[in-house]
């Protein structure tokens, strides 16, 4: 009982006869649930069969090792190496879950059955972000992503390249003020967040939240965004476990009134974050419509000129037939999801890739060399969308670094019916028998390792653990071509795969490959002298430096290339 109190108190709980009779309804409510599901299929689920590492807490079972922002690195490698691609995890209260990285397993999850398996934040996810693309399911996400297929096509990424090219000419015109003089100490992160928050602002919604000059934004909403998966970080346990669990038993009123009297800063500052984004989606929306109806001409006045995501989703819902329409709840829901799933992966993927670049200096000169061969052929102007994506070297850097180091390092599913699990190939289970499939009953919990899938060397070869651009020069192993991998991007995990894949993969892609080439071409980066850089796995993988005060940052060397 004694790791029951020090879970309450993590919780900033006060004493208060009604909050504690909340909590121990709530973790009550969950003992129940979880011990009559394991009386009804006790004996059957060939979960327990299977291998796995023993469970540091009865309460929060392996959980505090798989997202341990220091050492989950190597836990995961632990998983990997030590009981292969299918594993028994335990989760709150001791309940099995499923670990896995194999193809057939991913393909069966995110594919074949992907309807038999609901991401795990698609009911309390949209107290956060609205029904946007990733808090719907069914019939409902369907149609979202109907409408939304023409916003993310190749023919609109090419239209959007000059909202591109203006938005990177703005973050090298603010670092080439700042090393004039000579090289700087620079947080890159701090500017890769405002780049991809602008690119997504200006071309998404037609929308400038950074005019890229001062060091620090004006704009509240860039603070906002900034700040809200950190502090939603800090509702941890309560939030994934908890929170379900509220929104099943109590109603809406009793749940607003619970969080208002509850003494705990992080709870109200994310409430107070998610209303004002709300409320600016609602205002750019609304400029948007006033816009769309005075005609063309209003349009084109705006940033964007119409050609940005909002826009051109609104005009499609205009025409779409009455049972494909969008109500504009959902559409306002666009917007913050277009963020909060854009901004903070991107911008940790262009941090990844510079910071590699300082290490690797080789491969540093190698792009820009390519990058300025384009632009001589091109006699100095802008590259063109297919110029850019074509360009063999800055491709294979951007791919290798999101195969081994994905900004997101895993994803959840539950299962909500039983369900069938095969595997690729077999795992050894508890009784050194070989295990071909795995039952598992409704409502279990599945954590797909998209780190670990990435980095199988079964598939990739022994030297996976390398990070080596050249290896996407030449074709790829057969056993990685033969794998039906799921992903929808390189035979790679990075994106997630199946109906609910990553929908802006392309314009992500594109983001990182316009901000890769200006910078690299105009500027050289190096390793700060005195600063050594750990990345930590947060929720989106980002870097702090050691022995630093923790929050984020990439501190690098920039100057004139």
């Amino acid at each position: 009982m004694s790791e029951l109190f020090s879970f309450l108190q993590t919780l900033h709980i006060n004493q208060s006869s009604l909050w504690r009779s909340f909590a121990i309804a709530i973790i009550s409510a969950s003992i129940w649930r979880i011990y009559s599901n394991r009386r009804k299929h006790h004996g059957v689920s060939s979960l327990s069969e299977l291998r796995g590492p023993q469970s540091r807490s009865w309460l929060k079972g392996n959980h505090t090792q798989i997202f341990s922002m220091k050492h989950g690195w190597e836990f995961h490698k632990i998983l990997a190496e030590e009981y292969g691609p299918a594993v028994q995890i335990k989760g709150f209260l001791g309940r099995r879950q499923l670990y896995t990285f194999d193809p057939k397993a991913m393909h069966h999850i995110l594919v074949k059955d992907g309807s038999l398996f609901q991401p795990h934040r698609a009911d309390h996810g949209a107290l956060l972000l609205g029904k946007g693309l990733l808090n719907t399911i069914g019939e409902q996400h369907r149609k979202q992503r109907k409408m939304l297929n023409p916003v993310f096509s190749i023919a609109h990424m090419r239209s959007m390249m000059p909202i591109f090219y203006d938005v990177v000419d703005q973050l090298r015109n603010a670092l080439n003020q700042r090393v004039q003089d000579g090289p700087q100490e620079i947080d890159l992160l701090h500017w890769m967040a405002r780049t991809a928050l602008e690119l997504i602002g200006q071309s998404g919604f037609g929308y400038s939240f950074d005019n890229m000059v001062d060091d620090v934004p004006k704009h509240k909403y860039s603070v906002v965004v900034k700040d809200l998966v950190p502090t939603l970080s800090q509702l941890g346990f309560a939030r994934i476990y908890l929170l379900p669990l509220a929104l099943k038993v109590l109603p809406t009123n009793v749940r607003t009134f619970i969080m208002n009297i509850t003494p705990w800063k992080a709870l109200h500052d994310v409430r107070d974050m998610v209303n004002y984004m709300h409320e600016l989606s609602v205002e750019i929306y609304q400029d948007k419509k006033r816009a769309l109806k005075e005609g063309d001409e209003a349009v084109i006045k705006q940033i964007g000129k119409g050609k940005d995501l909002l826009s051109i989703m609104m005009k499609e819902n205009m025409k779409a037939d009455s049972e494909d329409k969008l109500e504009e709840a959902e559409i306002i829901a666009q917007m913050s999801t277009f963020i909060f799933a854009a901004m903070d992966t991107t911008s940790s993927g262009m941090s990844r890739v510079l910071h590699l670049l300082t290490l690797h200096p080789e491969v540093q000169d190698k792009i820009r060399q390519e990058i300025l061969a384009a632009r001589r052929e091109h006699q100095g102007g802008q590259l063109s969308y297919d110029e850019l994506v074509g360009l063999p070297y800055l491709d294979a850097v951007c791919r290798e670094t999101l195969r081994l180091y994905a900004p997101v390092h895993n994803m959840l599913r539950k299962s909500v019916e039983d369900a069938i699990i095969p595997l690729s190939r077999p795992v050894r289970g508890v009784d050194g028998n070989e295990l071909t499939e795995i039952f598992l009953p409704k409502a279990t919990t599945v954590v797909i390792s998209i780190l670990n899938a990435n980095r199988d060397p079964e598939l990739w070869g022994p030297d996976v653990l390398e990070w080596k651009p050249e290896r996407w020069l030449s074709p790829l192993p057969e056993s990685i071509l033969n794998s039906k991998m799921p992903g929808v991007y390189s035979h790679l995990m990075t994106f997630s795969g199946g109906s609910r894949g990553c929908i802006g993969f392309k314009f992500s892609q594109l983001e990182m490959k316009v901000v890769i080439a200006m910078l690299v071409e105009n500027f050289r980066f190096s390793p700060s002298l005195d600063k050594e850089i750990f990345w930590q796995m947060s929720g989106i993988a980002s870097p702090v430096v050691v022995g630093g005060n923790g929050h984020p940052q990439l501190p690098l060397k920039v100057e004139l290339a």
